[in-house]
């Protein structure tokens, strides 16, 4: 055999070799290389390298189709994610408060008023019940009624006729004291005043703007306010006027949910006006018995906000007659609440007083000054942080409470 035929039998038995080694490494794998057709797709079977899409980070975890196919059959299905009918009904989920009517309520809450105000009842009838009342004592009754913040003009007018009818007519006896001091109290607190809030109006909803400086509970107060007329019949709903406090809509609307009142609010920083000049048209397309709307706290010093608030009224008076102005007022603050009375009244057309936490204060005298120095009535008082604990001003029920 020449050295031609060697060759030729050396390069067959080589390339057999080549071809069983491939078939063999072919077998060990179990699959073919990916085609341009086959292959995966970027960030979720590998991460792209060198010529892939540059737009895909180079750092992008690795994650594997199969582990992504368990996760997703390991969600329940949407069917069983979404809660059952009767979830949804369950008693007292989404239940609407129907409060107590208001009849009587300050009776109710005659304790507490009571338990705050035993220097101006109680005070008064210790001093005024001994045998003998002599200069010092009336000194001691004058200084209790200026510390109660009945004001100067009122201390000397109840002084002049307690003198009058306990030395002149003779009246000693603890019961005829209670007598004559209640008597003239319930003269000065005057119950011929008109203390009734228009919640109705012909033709209309009743429009009532809630006005007062920060840290009042205005807000609260209109949200309590809500509750009083649905307690007693009428329908409400809510303008959420204040934008400038972030929580404030989100409270009232929280009062509102509660009694099945609808609030009508706007951005937070927007114009205040145009929220309650589209709060009285909403009211007035539904057909509602009264919409209560909810300013912005302002300081009684700070001109420009107190113009801000002439302008809301102004802006609600082009859409409607606006029927109540109810300022509200902190009991505890004593005369600096009639100072700020006195502004608000030269900037809107008060009607009525809101004394909250009249609970919390030995100066029930308030009640007094500040209807003598507005000559508007004191139409509700706050007695308490609960959501039924506003309740509509009755002279004698308040005077009895301070002689209790």
């Amino acid at each position: 055999m020449d050295s031609l035929t060697w060759y030729l039998v050396i390069a067959v038995v080589l390339l057999g070799f080549a071809i069983g080694a491939g078939f063999a490494l072919t077998r060990r794998s179990g699959k073919k290389a990916p085609t341009g057709k086959d292959k995966p797709r970027p960030g979720i079977d590998y991460a792209p390298g060198v010529g892939d899409d540059d737009s895909v980070p180079r750092d992008t975890e690795r994650r594997n189709v199969d582990q992504i196919g368990s996760t997703l059959l390991d969600e329940p299905p949407v069917a069983e994610i979404i809660p059952e009918p009767e979830a949804l009904e369950e008693p007292g989920l989404w239940e609407v408060e129907v409060p107590e009517p208001t009849k009587g309520r300050l009776h109710r809450l005659r304790e507490r008023l009571a338990r705050s105000n035993t220097a101006l009842g109680k005070g008064l009838l210790a001093l005024l019940s001994k045998g003998d009342i002599d200069d010092a004592t009336w000194d001691e009754v004058e200084e209790v009624l200026l510390t109660a913040d009945l004001g100067v003009a009122a201390t000397m007018q109840l002084m002049e006729q307690l003198r009058n009818r306990i030395q002149v007519e003779g009246a000693s006896s603890p019961d005829a004291v209670r007598a004559v001091l209640r008597e003239e109290l319930l003269a000065l607190v005057d119950p011929a005043m008109d203390r009734s809030v228009t919640t109705k109006a012909t033709g209309r909803p009743a429009v009532i703007l809630v006005v007062g400086v920060n840290g009042t509970g205005k807000t609260t107060t209109t949200g309590k306010l809500a509750r009083v007329m649905v307690a007693d019949g009428r329908t409400v709903l809510l303008g959420a006027a204040d934008t400038f406090r972030a929580a404030a809509a989100d409270q009232l609307q929280t009062w509102g949910d509660r009694v099945g009142a609808v609030v009508v609010r706007g951005p937070e920083g927007g114009d205040p006006a145009a929220v309650a000049f589209e709060a009285v048209d909403v009211a007035a397309q539904a057909g509602v018995d009264a919409v209560v709307i909810d300013t912005a706290g302002r300081l009684h010093t700070k001109t420009g906000l107190m113009d801000e608030l002439g302008k809301v009224k102004r802006v609600v008076e082009k859409n409607s007659e606006v029927d109540e102005v109810l300022l509200v007022l902190d009991a505890t603050t004593g005369q600096n609440g009639l100072v700020q009375a006195r502004v608000f009244a030269e900037v809107v057309n008060v009607t009525g007083i809101v004394l909250t936490k009249l609970d919390g204060t030995a100066k029930g005298g308030i009640v007094v000054s500040v209807q003598r120095e507005l000559g508007v009535p004191v139409k509700l008082v706050g007695l308490g942080e609960g959501p039924d604990d506003l309740a509509p001003f009755e002279p004698a029920e308040f005077v009895d409470a301070l002689l209790a």
